[in-house]
Formats: C-alpha cells, structure tokens, sequence
C-alpha cells in the first residue's frame, strides 16, 4: 500500500531558504535565466532535490505559483448537472467569465465519498488557484478539507453553517414571499408548499418566506419536501393530495420540481390553475415549457455566476475578504396561477 505523505507541499520559498538565495533568484534559476550565475543556479538545483519541490507544469508564474485555472465543485450526483438546467447556466457563465481573463474552469461533481476523495486529490495536487462551489449543502465534509487547504473558494448561495465564505445568491426568502403573496392575492385558501433540501439555503430560506407570509395558517400538514428534481416534486404533490383535500395552491421550491408537482396534478384529473394554481422558483428553461406554462420567480442566475467569478477572482489576485452579494428576485406571472 502507498504510503501518504501527510506534509505540506514544500514551496519556492523553501527552495530559496535551502539554497541560501532570494525568492526571485530561485524563480530565475527554474525559469532559465541566463543571467544566473553558475553557482546559484547549482544551489537552487540542490534545493529543489532536498526540498522535493515541484515546478507545477501550469502555473503561470514561478514566484506565485498560479495554474490559470479554477475549479467548479457540485456537490450533487452526477444525474443532477444534467437534469437541472440551472447549473448549465451557471457552468456557461463561469467559463465566460473566467476566459476573459485567460483562466480556465475545471468542472468536478462531488456526490459521494468517492468523488470528494479525488476533488480533494486534485485540488491537494496544486492544480487550481480556487474553488466554486455549487450546491453546497450544511455539514459537506468537502467544506473542512477546502478550510485546510487554505484555497480562495466563492460558493453559489450561502453555505448553512459557514457564514464565513463568500457568496452570492438570489434573496430565496423574499422571492418566495413574493410568489405566496400572489397565490394569496389571487384568493387561494389552501396554499401548499413543496420545499428543497432544507440543508441548503435555497431549500430553508424559501421555506421561511412562505411562512413569512401565511404565518400560522402554514401548517406542517402543508408542507411536503422534496429534493430539487421532477420526480421528488411529483412524490410531494401527491403527498400534499393525499394529506390535504381541498388544496388550490402550491409554492414549488424550484421550476423542475413543479414540472413533477404539473404530472402529479394531471394524474390526479386535476386541473391547473382551476382547480389547484402552481407557482415555481428560478424561471429557467423548464417554466416555458410546461403546460400551462409556470407561473415562477426569476432569479438572476447569470448576475449570481458573474458575481462569483469577480470575488473568486479577487481573492485570488490577493484581497483579504470580499462581501458576499444578495441579488434581487423577480415574480413571472404565466398560466399556471
């Protein structure tokens, strides 16, 4: 077995201790220089060998050892990168983002033990000079490994638990207020919501802005979790059916979802918004093309990719801390409500 080397990775600062000369001196000499003497040149080459100092075959510059690359991280199963269009957006964004300043983007899917044990492989190996996290949720054991690693990260969305990393991300809470006041608006008595995974800040804060709203009237008999994907929407709609005769309204925690909550309702011989108006979250490519189109809240998702990359960018071009960025949502009135 393949004993691991627990150590940090020695740097060219410990290259230039060992050989007795200057940082810049060692970074000439590995770079060819001709102008370093023979002498230091043979110094520096003892230093790398005592050392194990390794020239990172991408880094840009010698002196700060960046690679020109960045990697996303989802932490999500690997189905999920296909299946929610919302990561699509934010991967194509990012890598516009990050090309103009010649930065390449990496994209890593870190759904299990297995494939955090080779994002933290990878990024240990000096690969990336930071990280974006998708879909962080509380408690990921990836975020402890980052922590360690010392790396700038920027996450898309607050991470429950580290309120100390950056992000940015669409105000879940107010835009839910925004959907459950015009379910409420339109006189719909039995208002059902259907939430994300509640260790996510999308899935709780958006649960908070639809209590927000009805106050007591939002019973635990009202509210059915699901998982961010159509089939976990389609399970809770027929949860809320079966648990609450009578229901005229849903709040769906994401557009997939109520693209579920949609075939729940037309197996049911139900009838939208007729018989039961369906509001959704993100307006994304999925709430065009339902039927009845979806009634959602729009998020600026392309603003909140963008936002990442400035601050990601900027930590890593050195700047101590950046402010994390909340960014106004936006209610789409279409036929499902």
């Amino acid at each position: 077995m393949p004993v691991t080397n627990s150590r940090r990775r020695p740097t060219i600062h410990d290259v230039a201790r060992a050989s007795g000369v200057s940082r810049g001196t060692v970074s000439r000499a590995l770079n060819g220089d001709p102008y370093v003497s023979t002498a230091a040149a043979a110094a520096v080459k003892r230093a790398v060998a005592e050392t194990g100092y390794v020239v990172n075959r991408n880094a840009r510059s010698l002196v700060t050892q960046r690679t020109g690359t960045v990697v996303m991280v989802l932490s999500e199963p690997q189905e999920k990168l296909f299946e929610d269009p919302n990561f699509s957006v934010l991967l194509r964004v990012a890598t516009r983002r990050l090309a103009q300043r010649d930065v390449a983007l990496v994209m890593m899917v870190a759904g299990d033990d297995g494939d955090r044990e080779r994002v933290v492989r990878y990024l240990r190996g000096g690969h990336a000079d930071g990280v974006l996290l998708l879909s962080a949720h509380a408690g990921d054991p990836l975020l402890e490994e980052l922590e360690s690693l010392a790396l700038p990260a920027v996450a898309c969305g607050a991470v429950l638990g580290r309120e100390g990393l950056p992000y940015a991300a669409a105000d879940d809470r107010e835009g839910a207020r925004q959907m459950t006041r015009y379910l409420v608006d339109l006189g719909r008595r039995k208002i059902g919501t259907i939430t994300g995974p509640l260790d996510t800040p999308g899935g709780l804060n958006r649960l908070e802005g639809y209590c927000d709203v009805l106050g007591r009237k939002a019973t635990k008999k009202l509210i059915a979790h699901g998982d961010y994907t159509r089939h976990g929407g389609e399970a809770a709609m027929h949860e809320l059916l079966d648990r609450v005769p009578g229901l005229d309204a849903v709040f769906v925690g994401s557009d997939l979802m109520a693209a579920g909550a949609l075939a729940a309702l037309r197996e049911r011989g139900l009838r939208v918004p007729d018989d039961v108006a369906v509001g959704g979250f993100d307006d994304s490519a999925v709430a065009g093309s339902t039927h009845p189109r979806l009634t959602t809240v729009r998020q600026p998702l392309e603003q909140v990719a963008t936002e990442t990359v400035r601050m990601l960018l900027e930590l890593i071009d050195g700047a101590e801390q950046v402010d994390s960025v909340v960014l106004p949502t936006e209610l789409v009135p279409r036929e499902s409500a």
